[in-house]
């Protein structure tokens, strides 16, 4: 499971380099506890999140965080997948495994080295394997300590929405931005995603239509500086 990174979606936040920040950092990587580990946090931080207003991805989960904490573990995965490949690559497995099947960092490690062959160390691999596993428990997809298994997540309207987003960004239109690789992320039923969509519309974060097989989104409201972008 791959995603492509448009070049023009890279002006909004995306990254398409081959590294990432999982090589040795989780989406956790906050109460460190000296300094030089704080800035080095803080580095990997500005890594998957940008922390700069300027940009829209990161300036659209600002607007979004607060509004459910329920929310945030699956708003930090999409921030984070879409500004690390080497996280992105892991995402095939997750989405294959289903509810209760055993998922290990061994086969996050070698969808990496699928994804990269020969381009990292094995040590590097392993790393990533171990990193990948940790996000994606904390994110709500796995579960267990030293066994994890697949869970299905948490899914709230405001990850739909971002999840959404990104694919719209990516230029992802109508019927095919609800199987986009970002809503796949989601690991969320078909119905699910809808329903959320429209609970998100309600609540003024999107624009959503959906009738006689045709889906119109658009993001007046997260995308107010991009008035040119609007419709999907």
């Amino acid at each position: 499971m791959r995603v492509e990174i448009p070049d023009d979606a890279v002006k909004y936040g995306f990254k398409q380099e081959p590294v990432g920040t999982h090589g040795s950092r989780t989406l956790n990587i906050l109460l460190k506890k000296t300094l030089a580990n704080r800035k080095k946090s803080y580095q990997r931080l500005r890594e998957l999140y940008a922390l700069d207003p300027d940009v829209l991805l990161y300036r659209a989960l600002r607007e979004l965080w607060d509004s459910d904490p329920m929310a945030q573990p699956l708003l930090a995965l999409l921030s984070a997948a879409e500004r690390d490949a080497l996280l992105r690559a892991t995402t095939g497995v997750i989405v294959a495994a289903g509810p209760g099947e055993a998922v290990t960092p061994h086969e996050l490690s070698a969808a990496t080295e699928r994804a990269f062959p020969q381009r990292y160390s094995p040590k590097f691999i392993v790393s990533v394997g171990e990193h990948a596993a940790s996000t994606w428990q904390q994110s709500g997809h796995l579960t267990g300590r030293l066994h994890k298994t697949r869970v299905e997540p948490m899914v709230r309207p405001s990850a739909v929405t971002y999840a959404l987003l990104l694919g719209h960004l990516c230029g992802v239109r109508g019927q095919s931005l609800l199987r986009s690789f970002w809503v796949q992320l989601l690991a969320a039923p078909d119905h699910v995603v809808r329903e959320q969509a429209r609970t998100a519309a309600r609540q003024g974060w999107l624009e959503y239509r959906d009738a006689g097989g045709v889906i119109d989104v658009s993001f007046s409201f997260l995308m107010a500086d991009f008035p040119s972008e609007h419709t999907a």
